[in-house]
């Protein structure tokens, strides 16, 4: 990424473990190791790349519903029976696999509405492409849940990402105005410049 081009590299050290055409090689998820498909069906072989403070995905399933009842039921072959293909699972909760590679499909960006350029946010524009997706997004939660129950948490996740939107204009206008009136000072030049050598705000 353009933005951490000229970070150094302790600082990257982290996204380049994944940021490397990860997709591209089949050991990422399926370890180089076993190669086992059962391995790769489930949802920790996500976390190894999809979790920390920059992108909370694994955070987000482990404490969500969904990913409790992965948790306990996980080591159960009857209710989670990895051995089966995507194509023939029924489990009792979804996994990471389950709803991204839906069927076995292998284009996880496929399945998902969360990236930036068709966020939660931005999908609900009229748009052709952005119905289809979000059409699709529902399906897959049909698996489980009516249409309804589907569209409705949809929205709700419209709403939300919508609303921290405003919250996050709010809070640069605040910053933006201490500048103004001459409150935000610079940090002493004794202490720490940030990555780019500039002495950020206190």
């Amino acid at each position: 990424c353009a933005w951490s081009i000229e970070r150094p590299p302790g600082d990257t050290a982290g996204c380049t473990f994944c940021h490397t055409s990860s997709e591209e090689r089949c050991s990422t998820c399926h370890q180089r190791h076993q190669f086992d498909p059962a391995v790769a069906r489930h949802s920790e072989q996500c976390k190894a790349c999809h979790w920390g403070k920059d992108h909370r995905d694994w955070e987000a399933y482990d404490i969500s519903i969904h990913g409790v009842v992965y948790q306990v039921n996980k080591w159960n072959p009857t209710e989670f029976d990895f051995s089966k293909e995507l194509s023939d699972a029924d489990y009792v909760g979804p996994t990471c696999q389950y709803c991204h590679m839906r069927g076995g499909h292998h284009n996880v960006q496929r399945l998902s509405t969360v990236y930036t350029s068709m966020g939660m946010s931005n999908t609900d524009r009229g748009a052709p492409l952005w119905k289809e997706k979000r059409d699709t997004w529902v399906s897959v939660c049909d698996d489980c849940h009516s249409p309804r129950f589907a569209r409705e948490n949809l929205q709700a996740m419209d709403e939300a990402c919508k609303d921290a939107g405003l919250k996050y204009t709010e809070t640069f206008k605040v910053a933006e105005n201490l500048m103004l009136d001459g409150m935000g000072e610079p940090m002493p030049k004794d202490l720490a410049p940030d990555w780019s050598g500039q002495h950020i705000w206190s």
